[in-house]
């Protein structure tokens, strides 16, 4: 298991499904390093550069979709970013959880803090102040548009951003717009790309992921203890789980097992049965395999 650091830098260090819940729940701080802020800067200069010029480029000064040939002019590219927030906030039902919404952000904060994407580190800040004060955005379960991303989710879970949607703010759900006057905050406005890529992406899909690994870390840590029970209550051997063995096909999930399994087997004094042991193998267990795979070959499956 990887260890969770009291503070992740966004960006740079490698982000795990553990690093990501424990900065949901407050175990891990982050942080932008400089070297991490000069990358979004120099990214957001160059699609300024792109809208100075007027060169096209699709999502800059571009149409989506279809609408990829239509010329948007420089004074309505800022325009044009609130919009499709907008337009494709139009998911439904009921609001997922709170710490898949944030798990979200942090996603989503990791992935544009690489520096590729053009948003502007005020945008990014403003995300990060989200994760670190709990004012979680309502994101609907259900609804997303097209094959590019969570379009949908990932459009209610910025509305804040712009001064819309609602967020879940010191145990209600409240209007951002209240949330403005409680923290004295005003909305952003997005520059040229910044709404794209905001919502471009999988975060949605992502987040619920990695709260399935979590569980999942879960089971496989109760299942070696199954096994190191159910070893005792068959007076197994623990000789299978030797490092050494594990060592010639190496790969790192057999080992990991296998030393837990041989560390909670250790000193249990139902295997010492084996000690001074003459069998070598279970005869009957050789039988049910052989009459086992006569059956596979008679049947044709090998």
């Amino acid at each position: 298991m990887n260890p969770i650091p009291k503070i992740f830098s966004f960006g740079e260090d490698k982000l795990t499904a553990g690093i990501a819940i424990a900065i949901a729940d407050g175990r891990t701080k982050t942080k932008l390093t400089a070297a991490t802020r000069k990358r979004i800067k120099s990214s957001w200069k160059i699609v300024q550069n792109i809208v100075e010029k007027g060169h096209p480029v699709y999502g800059i000064n571009t149409g989506f979709g279809p609408l990829c040939t239509t010329k948007i002019s420089k004074e309505e590219t800022k325009i044009l970013q609130t919009n499709i927030l907008q337009s494709h906030s139009v998911g439904v039902g009921e609001a997922i959880d709170s710490e898949i919404a944030k798990l979200m952000m942090i996603l989503k904060v990791h992935a544009l803090a690489k520096g590729y994407s053009g948003i502007a580190e005020a945008t990014l800040e403003r995300i990060i102040w989200h994760i670190e004060n709990d004012a979680i955005p309502v994101v609907p379960s259900q609804g997303s548009v097209g094959a590019s991303g969570d379009l949908a989710p990932l459009s209610h879970l910025f509305l804040p951003l712009i001064g819309l949607g609602k967020v879940l703010y010191q145990g209600k759900i409240i209007a951002t717009a209240t949330l403005f006057k409680k923290t004295k905050m005003q909305s952003l406005e997005l520059g040229p790309k910044e709404g794209l890529a905001l919502i471009n992406g999988t975060q949605f899909i992502a987040a619920h992921a990695v709260k399935v690994v979590e569980k999942l870390q879960s089971c496989l840590a109760q299942a070696d203890i199954i096994g190191s029970m159910m070893i005792e209550g068959l007076q197994g051997s623990v000789k299978p789980f030797y490092n050494e063995l594990h060592a010639l096909r190496p790969f790192k999930g057999n080992m990991h097992v296998a030393k837990r399994i041989k560390r909670l087997l250790k000193g249990s004094e139902i295997l010492e049965d084996h000690i001074n042991c003459e069998r070598v193998q279970d005869p009957i267990r050789c039988g049910v395999f052989h009459k086992f795979m006569e059956r596979v070959v008679r049947l044709g499956s090998i």
